[in-house]
């Protein structure tokens, strides 16, 4: 496992559920409830997709980053952590009326 690979995944997984949550108001968990969510997702989601398309895995293994597994990683781990917070968003907004 390459820990950049984790780090791009779960800074990106953060980012990705601030974003949700700004643009989804009735999901939102707040700043820290969104980045939390966020992380978790992006490192599932960006593993996820490292397992699934095997050269970003092979790129990222290797120990070279290049601009392509980057982006990958970033995209994974967005996408991750912003699915995973409209999920969290959805179940509490349920569990709140």
């Amino acid at each position: 496992m390459n820990w950049v690979a984790l780090i791009i995944q779960l800074i990106s997984g953060a980012v990705g559920g601030n974003i949700v949550g700004a643009a989804a108001k009735n999901l939102d968990l707040g700043t820290a409830g969104n980045s939390i969510a966020g992380i978790i997702g992006g490192g599932i989601g960006g593993q996820i997709l490292t397992a699934l398309v095997p050269a970003l895995s092979a790129a990222a293994s290797g120990g070279s980053l290049d601009i392509g597994s980057i982006i990958g990683q970033i995209a994974g781990g967005g996408v991750g952590g912003a699915v995973l917070m409209a999920i969290v968003g959805a179940i509490r907004q349920a569990m709140n009326r």
